[in-house]
């Protein structure tokens, strides 16, 4: 053994007994089944692991802390062939990544594989050359959907042609998707099994992803699919999608609804919190229940404990993303706590990459927007930027979270820093009176009625919501009198219970919300010209007739403002919503070739000031599309009420987290930490020589006896637990990427313990309740180990205690206590 690699071999013992390897020394069984520093002609093994049948199943190679895992990779394949492994396991201790020599590169992981976990590796052998007999060409989905259209009078035909592909709901495929799915097969035969797919929204991910299902199903013995979506309304629209395309050929099932027959489908569809529930997913279904994993939206549903879902289960995986890694670039990495939610969002974005193998940023396959709009698939919005004085504020580092649903897609009263101050800044009439009169005096108008063009207005909150729809009504009646009756702006989030809000987005897209407009009998559009929402419509709503998205909401999230923007990116033409088509005018152009996208707090200019691909207009001060402006004298005779811009200078609450000044503390420490060069020069020398203890010294001496203190150093980071030293360092000389937060380490630990001890799902919620408690709060740990249950009655866990069975009173105590550091989160 290296004297320099201990660190890492303690952490790598460590991680195989949680795993359930039984080490030599570590286990009180004879029946060991890992062989240490193994000679083989290749040279020495750090670790071999057996199989059942004690057969060499897998190496691991140790490298020291600071070494990339992956300088050993060579050197590991020639123990590994050596030796006759399949797998490898690369370590250091800190980073570990999983290598199946059949099946193409590294893949990063948390947590070691079982040898349950390797063996059932072994089954999944797909074929790697296959190709359709006839090829995947762009009749593919066509014709699982209607074998003999070619066939048919009406396809040979060219006059009736188009009616009969659009009564029959054909689909073919466009270059760019068969492009995405000829890149995923390239990737196959190279022995790939991961594959990201970056296209933007409105491209069609959903057919693509119908394509690429009937093509794992027919050529590379995938026997069952898990397509796994973030929302729950997404469930019903993607097994609908999915079966007007597949089902000839294919089952599709949404799993809650057929929880005792799902084994039926070929292609089963959930949302993750589904599974992550109560950890259904390691109850329910084996490792090889399905073969083919896609996740749509990849980097929204693989979070800390979804991600666990991901890599659970064997076999190809597939991630969909509409967000660009390139918008990274608009992130100053350097100019961030670990509380900006835009920070969160590039480590997951990051995360996204490395999961599906793409760790230089390249995903399999990428269709931008730009390639939309330049092959004329996708349009780009004129961006109307509000000045309203709040911008600077709440776009600032300091700004707002706003998370818009929960764990069930139900939209949420977001939680933010500034939540008091920027709801009563909201609260102002004048305020939302000038959002809504901006809105409608430069909003983009129907073609053929000259109504105000259908319209998504994201909101705050729901209460926003509610002030926002009601002016907007207001509004419409004073300048379109009797033409609506309130039927205007309709509020659609999950508050309202009647009618059904995901069926209001459903008459709103087929053009029936509320009835239809009176103003022509024989053409079809929504008399709702307004759904107000706060997330519900965000991603997967697929209306193409939109002409306007109003953003009366800052949003920090990459992803959200793709998704946001994207629902208006789609081309439409307008004369589809004629019953008759002999009534339709010669004279008006009916081709959607733009949308206004209505920025209040400079989103736009915060994500996409390094593009130049979109039209960015100030507000004008005349109504667009030639129509009248609307006098704000009128508006003033609705509400009795100046309408004023939202003032500059209101003064702001500091937020919990702090004054700037305290949170740009790290950066202060960094950047006198690397000018130092005589210090940073003798620190790394020590880490790199592992003398971390001499490590710590220094660092006490040199700078928390003078200008900082660890715990304003782990505020100023944004971090909820104690940090060490040694921590600190290997951060902030990037030897580790992250610092974990108290929620992070929590998951990660409750995970091996549900491993270990498998807790029955009637009791789960009390066990993981009891866990975090008790490795949390020091008073509740107190009772639990006096014994003084009966002082647990008045404690918000007690009664999750009083739920546990009888074994897990003691088991959880002594699992936290012998693998928690519990000082971690004393006074943190």
């Amino acid at each position: 053994m290296s004297s320099k690699e201990p660190d890492a071999r303690i952490r790598i013992d460590k991680m195989l007994i949680e795993a359930g390897w039984k080490l030599p020394g570590w286990s009180k069984d004879e029946e060991i089944n890992v062989k240490t520093e193994i000679d083989n002609k290749s040279g020495e093994a750090d670790y071999v692991l057996l199989s059942s049948k004690e057969n060499h199943l897998c190496t691991v190679e140790a490298k020291k802390t600071l070494l990339s895992p992956l300088v050993g990779k060579e050197q590991a394949r020639g123990y590994a062939k050596s030796l006759n492994c399949r797998f490898i396991i690369l370590s250091n201790g800190l980073l570990h990544y999983l290598w199946d020599l059949e099946q193409g590169n590294p893949v990063k992981i948390e947590k070691f594989p079982s040898q349950e976990d390797l063996e059932m590796k072994t089954t999944f052998n797909p074929p790697r050359d296959e190709d359709e007999d006839n090829g995947i060409d762009e009749d593919y989905l066509a014709l699982t959907q209607f074998p003999q259209f070619k066939d048919s009078p009406d396809f040979k035909n060219e006059d009736k042609r188009k009616e009969f592909l659009k009564k029959n709901n054909l689909r073919f495929l466009r270059k760019y998707q068969l492009d995405a799915i000829k890149a995923i097969q390239s990737k196959i035969k190279k022995g790939g099994d991961r594959f990201l797919l970056e296209m933007a929204t409105g491209t069609g991910k959903t057919t693509t992803s119908a394509a690429i299902i009937k093509m794992f199903l027919r050529l590379y013995k995938v026997n069952r699919v898990l397509f796994l979506v973030d929302r729950l309304e997404l469930e019903t629209q993607a097994k609908k999608e999915i079966n007007d395309i597949l089902s000839n050929d294919f089952e599709t099932a949404i799993w809650k609804e057929n929880k005792d027959d799902w084994r039926r489908a070929n292609i089963v569809i959930s949302t993750v919190q589904s599974f992550t529930k109560n950890n259904k997913y390691k109850r329910i279904f084996k490792p090889n229940s399905f073969d083919l994993v896609i996740s749509d939206e990849a980097h929204r549903s693989l979070g800390a404990s979804s991600r666990n879902v991901f890599e659970y289960f064997i076999g190809f995986k597939l991630g969909l993303t509409a967000t660009p890694r390139d918008f990274l670039k608009s992130v100053n990495e350097d100019d961030m706590s670990m509380t900006d939610p835009k920070e969160l969002e590039r480590r997951l974005m990051l995360d996204t990459y490395s999961i599906f193998g793409c760790d230089d940023g390249e995903p399999t396959f990428r269709y931008s927007l730009l390639n939309g709009v330049e092959d004329g698939f996708l349009i780009n919005p004129t961006v109307v930027d509000v000045e309203t004085g709040l911008s600077a504020d709440i776009m600032s580092k300091e700004g707002l979270t706003f998370k818009g649903v929960d764990a069930e897609g139900k939209d949420v009263d977001e939680q933010t820093f500034f939540k008091k101050d920027f709801e009563r800044k909201f609260k102002s009439d004048e305020t939302n009176l000038s959002f809504c009169n901006a809105f409608i005096q430069n909003a983009l108008r129907d073609p053929y009625t000259n109504e105000i063009g259908k319209t998504l207005v994201f909101c705050v909150s729901q209460k926003h919501a509610v002030k926002i729809t009601t002016i907007l009504n207001e509004l419409a009646e004073k300048y379109f009198p009797n033409q609506y009756q309130s039927d205007f702006a309709i509020q659609v989030t999950s508050s309202v219970t009647s009618p059904d809000p995901q069926q209001m987005t459903i008459d709103f897209k087929n053009n029936n919300l509320n009835g239809n407009s009176p103003l022509n009998e024989l053409y079809k559009t929504s008399k709702a010209r307004v759904c107000v929402t706060v997330g519900m419509m965000t991603t997967g709503y697929d209306c193409k007739d939109l002409l306007n998205i109003c953003l009366f909401r800052p949003v920090f999230s990459p992803t959200e403002f793709i998704q946001m923007k994207g629902r208006g990116t789609r081309l439409f033409d307008f004369k589809e919503c004629w019953i008759d088509q002999k009534e339709i005018p010669k004279t008006v152009n009916s081709i959607k070739s733009s949308f206004k996208l209505f920025d209040y707090f400079k989103n736009y200019q915060y994500f996409e000031e390094e593009f130049d691909y979109d039209q960015k207009l100030k507000l004008p001060s005349e109504g667009s599309d030639g129509n009248p402006p609307i006098d704000p004298k009128k508006v003033d005779e609705v509400f009795n009420k100046k309408v004023d811009p939202v003032q500059k200078t209101e003064e702001i609450n500091i937020p919990q987290v702090g004054m700037r000044i305290d949170r740009d503390l790290y950066k202060s420490f960094k950047e006198e930490f690397f000018k130092d060069k005589q210090s940073f020069n003798s620190l790394k020398q020590m880490i790199e020589n592992q003398n971390f203890n001499d490590a710590e010294e220094y660092f006490k001496e040199k700078y928390l006896k003078k200008s900082y203190s660890l715990e304003r150093l782990r505020e100023a980071l944004g971090l909820d637990v104690n940090i060490t030293i040694k921590e600190l360092l290997l951060y902030t000389f990037g030897y580790i990427s992250n610092l974990k937060r108290k929620d992070e380490i929590l998951e990660e630990e409750f995970e091996k313990f549900d491993d270990k001890f498998k807790p029955d799902e009637s009791s789960f919620n009390a066990v993981k309740q009891v866990f975090e408690a008790y490795a949390t709060d020091k008073d509740f740990r107190d009772k639990v180990d006096s014994g003084k249950y009966a002082e647990l009655n008045v404690h918000p866990s007690g009664d999750y205690f009083f739920k546990l069975p009888e074994d897990l009173r003691n088991k959880i105590p002594t699992y936290i206590k012998e693998n928690i550091n519990l000082e971690r989160f004393i006074n943190a």
